[in-house]
């Protein structure tokens, strides 16, 4: 098995695109959305209609989609593979972890990356997504899951043993975090 790095970041961080200016400077990668392939499960089960509907399901539910997700992520092959998820989700019933014991064991990561911004880099970028549905929050409250961010990035290093990284993604930059996250493969094969 090749190298599984586990991308995550807040929502509005500009994860998806250092994963994919990564994903182009690796030769060999290939990249899994992990929000992706529960969305798929999610919609074969008709249980949503659009993608941000998954965060409002029961928990219980949910669950059964990270169990599914986690499942078809870890038959995938490849020398480098960046999953692309999230640390938690803002549910109905509170946070809920995005990478529990039960998703960390199927995908084995052999990395785990936090990208990170400031809080109002973060506000910005999420106001400005059209794209998604999401809940307004003050600059307090996305200092608050930055925190949060960070201490479940450490829980995760520490029940899968895999190493952890926190990369900077700055206003304008992301290439820079992406060739980090480069440098980072590089030596990993080395």
């Amino acid at each position: 098995m090749g190298l599984r790095i586990v991308i995550v970041g807040v929502a509005g961080v500009g994860k998806s695109t250092v994963v994919a200016k990564a994903n182009e400077a690796v030769a060999g990668s290939a990249v899994q959305v992990f929000g992706t392939a529960m969305f798929d499960e999610a919609l074969r089960l008709k249980w949503v209609k659009h993608r941000d509907e998954m965060r409002k399901l029961p928990v219980k539910k949910q669950e059964k989609l990270q169990e599914a997700a986690a499942a078809r992520i870890s038959r995938g092959k490849g020398k480098v593979v960046f999953i692309d998820t999230h640390l938690f989700i803002r549910t109905p019933e509170g946070f809920w972890p995005g990478l529990p014991l039960r998703v960390i064991e199927p995908m084995k990561p052999t990395h785990l990356l936090l990208v990170e911004a400031s809080p109002k880099e973060i506000l910005a970028r999420r106001k400005n997504d059209t794209t998604r549905y999401r809940d307004e929050i003050t600059e307090e409250e996305v200092s608050e899951e930055l925190e949060l961010a960070r201490s479940l990035l450490t829980a995760a290093s520490l029940v899968s043993g895999a190493p952890m990284t926190f990369i900077h993604n700055e206003e304008g930059r992301s290439e820079q975090a992406a060739s980090k996250i480069a440098a980072l493969v590089r030596g990993a094969r080395a």
